[in-house]
């Protein structure tokens, strides 16, 4: 690493504080048991629980996204009720249409 000083106008090379998301973060909205429920758009949830969970494993990832998207609260509802694993898949899947992914792409992908 070198010891050369930053000129005072150039502090850093990019400012994460400023970054906007490239996607409308509109909440994906279902019904289940005669209730609304709202998941947070998946490019709105938090990095590092999402990416901790994908190294466990398919089926942790999803359920991390779950439980990210609905908050702990609304989570912990969600699974009081037992749900057919067609009715989960099918609402996974069209939450990934709804965050403009398609299944098996990475949340960092940029589609290209």
């Amino acid at each position: 690493m070198s010891n050369t000083r930053r000129p005072d106008d150039t502090p850093f090379d990019f400012n994460l504080d400023t970054l906007q998301a490239e996607v409308d973060l509109t909440p994906f909205v279902f019904q289940w048991q005669g209730r609304r429920w709202s998941l947070a758009h998946l490019q709105a949830l938090d990095a590092w629980e999402s990416i901790e969970a994908a190294e466990r494993g398919d089926a942790e990832a999803m359920l991390a996204t779950f439980r990210l998207g609905l908050g702990e609260d609304d989570w912990a509802e969600f699974r009081s009720t037992p749900v057919p694993q067609f009715k989960l898949k099918g609402l996974f899947m069209a939450y990934l249409k709804h965050c403009g992914m398609k299944p098996g792409e990475s949340p960092a992908s940029d589609g290209s």
